[in-house]
């Protein structure tokens, strides 16, 4: 049996998506029923980027799945200038069940997979935020009853790491995957071809519009991120000029479904991409969306070992 990775949405098929996210709900039933790192067996948390969230929900649920959480600093570790990436990999490896990362190039997450012997788990790169879309996933069917045909909106910076995760994951779960962003801010083009391929056997569609107003209207999901992501912060001042149109206010979301949730995979600049009033509104589910990353990461983890 060949090692299995997670380092893009597409690297589960749409029907391996759904055995992970019935396992993270099952495991956000009963979270101390599953014990496949007892031993306790390691897992290493590699992070090079700022973290919160992926660094508390990798860390308590692998402590629940009875592992040891062996958190590593990517500035210690300088991968890439003081030792390859191909070295640290046989080197974790060799200490660790798994590896969890979190950085800047797809490509070293690439290499990391290559050479590790065991499962590697994207946490986050600039291409790709895999790990967020199973939470968000199982979010979303958690207060819309079904994931196969809802409309989902994102609106904002299209071509960041989320606006390429939503159209990807959102395609393998049959949604209608909306993005509305301003010209120039569109996800990678490969990225939606691959999307709209998944799409035809799934039943789920990706669409593309500039009109923010179109992208939310009838949208049962209503998704945001920041503005400015992390290495684009030279480009806050023209970005800023740019997306206020796309910012979720409550004039907004108005166009979308009454009932509609809002979701924003943190950490949020409030006034900007989301008003204060939504996120702290009764259509805001971003605090169940940052619990279930511990949820969908135990699940998928869990997956990946048991397929490997």
């Amino acid at each position: 049996m060949s090692t299995r990775h997670f380092l893009r949405d597409d690297d589960l098929s749409p029907s391996e998506l759904l055995e992970v996210l019935d396992l993270a709900d099952a495991m956000k039933a009963a979270p101390f029923d599953h014990k496949p790192l007892s031993g306790p067996q390691t897992v290493a948390l590699v992070f090079d980027r700022p973290t919160l969230r992926t660094q508390v929900s990798f860390a308590a649920g692998i402590a629940e799945l009875g592992g040891n959480p062996m958190t590593v600093d990517g500035g210690l570790a300088a991968m890439g200038s003081r030792e390859g990436v191909e070295d640290v990999a046989r080197i974790l490896g060799r200490q660790a069940a798994a590896i969890v990362w979190r950085t800047a190039h797809q490509s070293d997450v690439v290499t990391m997979a290559s050479y590790a012997g065991v499962p590697v788990l994207n946490a986050l790169t600039d291409e790709f935020h895999p790990c967020q879309l199973l939470a968000d996933l199982q979010t979303v069917r958690e207060h819309t009853g079904r994931l196969a045909g809802v409309r989902a909106a994102f609106v904002g910076d299209g071509a960041c790491n989320m606006g390429n995760s939503w159209v990807l994951a959102g395609a393998s779960a049959g949604l209608h995957v909306v993005i509305g962003a301003p010209d120039g801010f569109s996800p990678d083009a490969d990225v939606v071809a691959k999307a709209r391929e998944i799409a035809q056997d799934t039943g789920g569609s990706v669409e593309l519009t500039t009109d923010p107003v179109e992208a939310v209207k009838g949208a049962e999901v209503v998704i945001t991120d920041s503005w400015v992501s992390m290495g684009r912060e030279e480009e806050a001042g023209d970005r800023l000029r740019i997306f206020p149109p796309y910012g979720v206010t409550e004039e907004l979301l108005a166009h979308a479904e009454p009932e509609a949730i809002v979701m924003h995979c943190l950490p949020a600049y409030r006034g900007k991409e989301i008003a204060d009033e939504v996120i702290e509104g009764p259509q805001s589910v971003v605090w169940d969306e940052a619990e279930n990353r511990r949820h969908a990461q135990k699940a998928v983890l869990t997956w990946l070992l048991d397929h490997s």
